[in-house]
């Protein structure tokens, strides 16, 4: 893959893209839940979190590592209640997060001259090669960056209610997750 690197990067700064959202949010904006539906920027931060270790490293690694060994199984939307993840806090959360993905950037730096074209075979997904994974995480991160910041659209319509930000032009759509 010509651009791994560039994919990395980007890993990079959709960390920081995350960071400087959530950053400073008080508990209130983090445990609000938009009237448009979804969870709240605390669920999502915590599910970013655990993605981190459980799903991309640890699936990417499998498939680089070991393409034949089955995936460790997964259930992000059951998480976010079997986990409580609206009983935890923000920040040691974000913190959680971000260490992790220092992790993860640490990892993908040190591989020498990874095969992306190798393949694991996904029993819904089909065939998945490594480098699917790798443009896949880079795209998980830019879908939430875009929950969030439409999170944070709604909840500050509801403090700015009954006067409304409709001049600023139309309001960010949720991302089909």
């Amino acid at each position: 893959m010509k651009n791994a690197q560039g994919l990395i990067g980007r890993l990079a700064e959709g960390a920081e893209a995350i960071r400087a959202l959530v950053e400073g949010v008080d508990d209130g904006e983090a445990r609000f839940r938009p009237p448009s539906g979804g969870w709240s920027i605390l669920e999502v931060v915590c599910h970013l979190k655990d993605e981190e270790t459980e799903d991309f490293r640890q699936r990417l690694r499998l498939t680089l590592e070991s393409p034949l060994a089955q995936w460790p199984a997964i259930d992000p939307a059951r998480w976010v209640a079997e986990r409580r993840y609206a009983e935890r806090a923000l920040k040691p959360e974000l913190d959680g997060f971000m260490a992790e993905r220092a992790k993860s950037l640490a990892w993908l730096r040190s591989l020498r001259a990874p095969d992306w074209s190798r393949t694991h075979t996904h029993g819904k997904l089909g065939s998945m090669a490594a480098g699917d994974l790798l443009a896949s995480w880079v795209a998980h991160d830019l879908l939430h960056v875009r929950q969030i910041a439409r999170i944070r659209y709604e909840h500050a319509r509801m403090l700015a209610a009954p006067y409304r930000p409709d001049y600023a032009g139309p309001a960010p759509q949720a991302p089909p997750l």
